[in-house]
């Protein structure tokens, strides 16, 4: 019996120090990846700012083939908008807006995770000797919540993955042309 609550009582001193260590915590988590992609921005930015072009690169749908993907009135720029549906947890429903459309340089994007909320997400396009530097970010506020800032501390590496693979497969597409 002893042992129980000894174990007990460390269960509870590790739930209330991670609980006193969340408070310390930023609700901001910024997640950013960047790729040199030999070709002009000009080439690449059309596989960004027409959703539908985004089926051919996207590491989501490499996790769900069969996810379901209902596309706005609007295919590409400022407006542009699809909805997507799947079965898998890991890709789980969503919807995704773009805010801003600056041509061969910049796109914004709001992403709403229905339950996980939403985020700030862009793509940056700089020419650089050899190709153009593609930057993916994504900025999101994790609430007060403290279990949902210590899962902000592993988002870098969960989302920051499926960036990577996405920023690879851009480059891939780009490199068939």
């Amino acid at each position: 019996m002893q042992a129980f609550f000894i174990i007990l009582g460390a269960l509870i001193v590790l739930i209330l120090g991670l609980f006193i260590f969340s408070l310390v915590l930023s609700p901001t988590v910024k997640v950013e990846r960047s790729l040199l992609i030999p070709g002009t921005a000009g080439t690449i930015f059309p596989y960004v700012n027409i959703l539908k072009n985004w089926e051919l690169w996207s590491p989501w749908k490499e996790l769900d083939p069969e996810m379901k993907i209902t596309y706005g009135e609007k295919d590409s720029g400022a407006g542009a908008g699809y909805s997507w549906e799947s079965k898998s947890r890991n890709v789980g429903k969503g919807s995704m807006v773009i805010t801003i459309s600056r041509e061969d340089q910049y796109i914004a994007t709001e992403t709403d995770f229905m339950s996980m909320g939403i985020a700030k997400g862009y793509f940056r396009f700089e020419p650089s000797m050899g190709g153009t530097l593609v930057t993916w970010g994504m900025v999101a506020n994790m609430g007060q919540h403290p279990v949902r800032k210590l899962m902000g501390l592993m988002m870098d590496k969960w989302v920051g993955n499926d960036f990577d693979k996405g920023l690879q497969n851009l480059s891939k597409l780009v490199a068939k042309q």
